[in-house]
């Protein structure tokens, strides 16, 4: 159980039950953790528990916001650090990658709310997340077209989709080896047969 200091204003409170049930699902199945587990990880009662979130539902609700801000903010970061359109993508690539390796948590919540048949809410929250994300691939995309870094001819629809599917490709293999802090291993030489994919590097 991971001690925490017993009176948090309530910010704190409910940012602490986000990271102590993504610290839960990066050790068990999410569907499986109830909030007497994540009460308990707490060394709070489930009663002051529901005082900051009414069900489970809602803090697996607040972990999708908090996996949202949190990963745009680190690809908007490294991106606007980037030399160029190609240099942005591969550092968004990388600092994905990073993200999920240090929340094994997060892909197994999140492909866990993908497999339910409703389309719950943290099901919606995960398609507005990867349509942010996909209107930031495709600006650096069209940039990397108008400054010569990639083919003229590339669809960018696809490009980006392609990237967000081989991310996903890494972090799917990664949990089924059981070893998502590993996935940087494979990370590079990945994005280099996706950026010879989208024209020269010359």
């Amino acid at each position: 159980m991971t001690e925490r200091p017993r009176h948090l204003p309530a910010d704190e409170r409910r940012a602490a039950t986000v990271e102590a049930l993504i610290d839960l699902a990066a050790r068990q199945n999410p569907s499986d953790i109830t909030t007497s587990a994540i009460a308990e990880r707490m060394g709070l009662t489930q009663g002051a528990l529901f005082r900051h979130f009414p069900s489970k539902d809602a803090i697996v609700q607040a972990c999708m916001t908090w996996v949202s801000d949190r990963l745009l903010a680190r690809i908007d970061k490294a991106a606007a650090q980037a030399a160029g359109p190609a240099a942005a993508l591969e550092a968004m690539f990388m600092a994905h990658i990073d993200f999920v390796a240090r929340h094994p948590g997060v892909p197994r919540l999140l492909f866990g709310e993908l497999q339910r048949a409703d389309d719950s809410l943290p099901k919606q929250m995960v398609r507005a997340l990867l349509q942010q994300y996909g209107m930031r691939l495709r600006h650096l995309l069209d940039a990397g077209k108008a400054q010569g870094e990639f083919d003229r001819a590339l669809d960018v629809d696809a490009a980006a989709v392609l990237f967000i599917g081989t991310v996903q490709g890494l972090v799917m293999q990664s949990l089924l080896a059981g070893k998502v802090g590993q996935i940087r291993h494979a990370a590079a030489g990945a994005f280099a047969i996706y950026r010879r994919g989208i024209g020269s590097a010359s």
